[in-house]
């Protein structure tokens, strides 16, 4: 009996380190299977990527070097379509209308953000949450819903000329989306309105993080709100500003919806953009070489002001 007592445990302490150790050595055999296993998650999602993403783009910038329309077979005219972004005064002048919607897009959201963020901050009132989520509503609907709404509110007989004239300003009125002059400053206010929700919801989580003890040592200081700001709040959100810049100036590069939806380029060319020239060179115009080229350069362009972005507002020595 004291035999089998003795016996018993070591029985039940060997076994599980038996199983361990044959573990081991086979897991010595296979030193490159979880490397191999995490290939294979991989593959698929690559896989799906290069068919939607990488083999157009490779397409498009072999279409982009011939004449074609999309039917007929091309003919070869080497870099002549991309000659046309220096000698064609709508392609140039869809690229000067970006500038100006930069501004919209990206500047002035990103200030509004960053006051909203810094208000809504330090406040502490009831319904805060509900407040926040009412300014980034914008954000998160559709641009076509909110394209199609905005093309009522500028129009003619809409509500922001009825407003206009209810308040003694009716001189201000006129057909915003089709006035030569205010059509795309219009798009661009609904561009700006449509930002900078996004804008503030990024920077508000960035103050979250950015610790208290530094706000605590500034007040100390005898720093108010505005020296707080800027000593504190701004170069903690250096990150984020990264972040809201870069996306806003690609919002801005490759707006589309809006422009098809409220204006259709017009007045004329007023609206016109390159993300809408790619649409009428391949789909209205027959050019489809030509608005390959036109993407293709269009992709350059955000691939270099975004890398550019990074560098100059990316932190130093970090």
């Amino acid at each position: 009996m004291e035999n089998i007592a003795v016996q018993l445990p070591v029985t039940e302490i060997s076994a599980p380190k038996r199983a361990g150790k044959r573990a081991w050595r086979r897991a010595e055999r296979l030193p490159g299977e979880p490397r191999r296993i995490a290939y294979v998650y991989l593959a698929i999602p690559f896989l799906i990527y290069a068919a939607f993403t990488i083999v157009p783009l490779v397409q498009s910038f072999d279409i982009s070097f011939y004449n074609w329309d999309g039917i007929t077979p091309g003919t070869w005219v080497g870099l002549a379509n991309y000659k046309s972004f220096f000698a064609d005064p709508v392609i140039r002048g869809s690229y000067l209308h970006t500038l100006v919607l930069i501004v919209f897009y990206s500047f002035i959201p990103t200030a509004i953000g960053l006051l909203l963020a810094a208000l809504l901050s330090r406040m502490r009132i009831h319904g805060l949450t509900v407040f926040r989520t009412l300014l980034f509503l914008p954000a998160i609907l559709t641009d076509v819903v909110l394209a199609v709404t905005w093309t009522w509110i500028y129009d003619p007989h809409g509500p922001l000329n009825t407003f206009l004239g209810s308040i003694g300003l009716g001189f201000l009125r006129r057909p915003w989306l089709g006035d030569f002059h205010f059509a795309l400053p219009a798009v661009g206010v609904f561009g700006a309105w449509e930002e900078y929700g996004f804008c503030m919801i990024v920077f508000i989580a960035g103050v979250m993080k950015i610790p208290t003890s530094l706000y605590e040592a500034a007040r100390v200081d005898g720093a108010n709100a505005w020296h707080e700001f800027f000593a504190v709040t701004l170069p903690g959100l250096r990150y984020e500003l990264t972040v809201v810049v870069v996306l806003t100036m690609i919002d801005a590069l490759s707006t589309f919806d809006e422009v098809y939806v409220m204006t259709g380029g017009g007045p004329g060319t007023a609206t016109t953009v390159p993300a809408f020239e790619v649409y009428n060179q391949a789909f209205l115009q027959g050019q489809v070489g030509s608005a390959a080229a036109i993407g293709i350069t269009l992709m350059l362009v955000v691939f270099a002001v975004s890398y550019g972005i990074t560098k100059i507002l990316e932190p130093r020595g970090e």
